[in-house]
């Protein structure tokens, strides 16, 4: 997942290269690799090309406001929900990090490790700075006897 404009620039460049380099394989004559290895090559470059356009395009969803609703099932999911909700916000990790009171940086390691060392008190502030709603449903699983 893109987190921020840096990696966006960083995956648009490499998806150019991809792109550019699908062309020239098209392009280029046979060399003397077998047909079938050639495609095996090419399957594969489109697939990692096919995987960054997708980034970039949920990325640019995100930005655009087209993304307003982020649905998980998991509290395991929550990370990138609130990573997606900053940029669906339209904030950059320096307003989010002045609007809870900490440094850039903190933001960056938070979403760089998917808020692995943040505790839940961080975590509410990131939710209330993002003013997003947060439904949690806690149910017990009943037990099965056979």
């Amino acid at each position: 997942m893109i987190k921020n404009e840096r990696q966006f620039k960083i995956t648009k460049s490499q998806a150019d290269k991809f792109a550019a380099a699908i062309q020239e394989l098209k392009a280029s004559p046979a060399r003397s690799m077998h047909p079938l290895l050639r495609k095996a090559e090419l399957d594969g470059m489109q697939s990692q090309l096919d995987d960054l356009n997708e980034q970039l395009a949920e990325y640019a969803a995100l930005q655009s406001g087209e993304i307003k609703v982020v649905k998980i099932h998991s509290v395991a999911a929550l990370p990138l929900a609130l990573i997606k909700a900053r940029i669906a916000s339209g904030f950059t990790q320096e307003e989010l990090a002045k609007r809870i009171g900490v440094a850039e940086q903190q933001i960056q390691r938070y979403e760089a490790t998917d808020y692995e060392g943040a505790n839940l008190t961080r975590i509410g502030e990131v939710i209330d700075a993002l003013k997003v709603n947060v439904a949690i449903e806690l149910s017990k699983l009943k037990e099965i006897s056979a």
